[in-house]
């Protein structure tokens, strides 16, 4: 002890280069680039770039709405200075409303798309569920305006949002899938869909983009799911049932879960209504599936129709990746961003906000540089740390963190 601590060594350990906050921010001016500002020149007190910046990092902060943008860009305001015009300080919460509400949607989702581009390029997508959610906040009832309908497309693999379209209502989900699949390169994927999406133009569509599909069969085809269905109870008293293809059990959160799969080649089946008509299709698969909660025992059954042969090894497994959208998508957007409960609901404002989230929602997926974090504990720690918050827009723009270089 009378010597005393010993000197401290400086370590010369090489790390990575953080890069300038300036060039994120260009990055993220250059993703929504093509978006055209709606204000009259007199009116732009605060540049678009600095309105689209702040209200897309407020966002990835857990920042829900108008006001929040406001709030994170006044606490923020001295940082936000280093690499910001803010000629007139931080824009009011009214002009982030009008700005947002004004905004062209179709230029928004584009732009997202385009950047969603950069993000998979190298991935290598191999499932991409497409569903629809409802913003069920977005409803206004003195105006009669029914609450937006996204039909949205996710990488299962690597959840991530790859883009969205608006429908007037669940029903035109028919006619919106089309048109989002239009936007996404496909090519070699396994697109799955919910029996809204199992249409024969549909699947015909997904074939000619040299895809395969896994379309859940139910009772609006109420002859081929009447087919199937006989065929499977039939084998199942007759015990003519052939091996599963695939079965597995799960516990978790208080309940067991099992799964069997059969894969069913389509020679197997006498004749199904209008088979022919369903470009490509090749096998029928049938999942059943118990679950054991504390209280009670669910058990179901259900039946798909696939382009891919009996024997492919992803068959369940993309069944099972097709529930993600829900879990890892639909109710993040609910519970971590407020999307549900968000009272926005005039002219743009919904849609826009929307394509807010994704963006959040993919830039914090891919943020996996430190500690493994839950969403919740990401937006906290981003609306905290400048240099976390820095470290999500680095996973968000790959093309720049490439450009980074270790030093000592």
């Amino acid at each position: 002890m009378s010597q005393g601590f010993a000197p401290a060594v400086e370590l010369t350990t090489p790390r990575a280069v953080p890069l300038e906050i300036s060039a994120l921010s260009q990055g993220l001016v250059d993703c929504f680039k093509s978006v055209a500002d709606p204000r009259v020149e007199r009116g732009q007190w605060h540049h678009l770039s600095d309105i689209l910046i702040i209200a897309i990092l407020s966002t990835i902060a857990g920042g829900q709405g108008w006001e929040a943008m406001e709030l994170y860009g006044s606490g923020k305001q001295a940082w936000l200075s280093t690499f910001l015009a803010l000629p007139n300080g931080i824009p009011s919460p009214d002009t982030f409303r009008r700005v947002m509400e004004r905004l062209h949607p179709k230029q928004m989702e584009a732009a997202f798309e385009n950047w969603v581009r950069t993000l998979v390029t190298d991935l290598g997508v191999q499932v991409i569920a497409i569903d629809g959610k409802q913003l069920r906040g977005s409803y206004d009832r003195h105006n009669r305006k029914k609450c937006l309908y996204l039909v949205s497309a996710w990488a299962a693999d690597h959840r991530l949002v790859l883009g969205q379209t608006k429908v007037r209502d669940k029903s035109n989900e028919i006619t919106a899938i089309p048109a989002l699949l239009e936007l996404l390169d496909i090519t070699g994927c396994i697109v799955t869909l919910d029996a809204m999406g199992t249409q024969k133009t549909i699947a015909a569509q997904i074939q000619g983009a040299n895809a395969d599909y896994i379309l859940c069969l139910k009772k609006n085809h109420p002859t081929l799911f009447q087919q199937v269905q006989t065929w499977f109870e039939t084998a199942q008293t007759e015990n003519t049932l052939p091996k599963s293809a695939d079965y597995t059990v799960e516990s978790g959160h208080h309940r067991i879960e099992k799964r069997q799969v059969w894969t069913i080649p389509l020679s197997a089946f006498p004749s199904l209504h209008e088979a022919d008509g369903w470009v490509g299709l090749r096998t029928i698969v049938i999942v059943e599936r118990t679950r054991q909660l504390w209280h009670k025992t669910t058990h179901e059954i259900q039946f798909y129709l696939t382009s891919l042969d009996a024997d492919h090894p992803r068959i369940g497994g993309a069944i099972r990746q097709h529930w993600g959208i829900e879990n890892s998508q639909h109710w993040v957007l609910d519970v971590t961003f407020g999307e549900d409960a968000c009272r926005v609901r005039s002219m743009h404002g919904p849609q826009n906000l929307a394509v807010l989230r994704r963006f959040a929602l993919n830039a914090l997926n891919r943020e996996s540089t430190g500690k493994k974090r839950s969403l919740v504990q990401k937006t906290r720690l981003a609306a905290m740390s400048d240099d976390y918050m820095v470290k999500v827009l680095v996973a968000a723009l790959p093309e720049l963190s490439q450009s980074s270089s270790p030093t000592t």
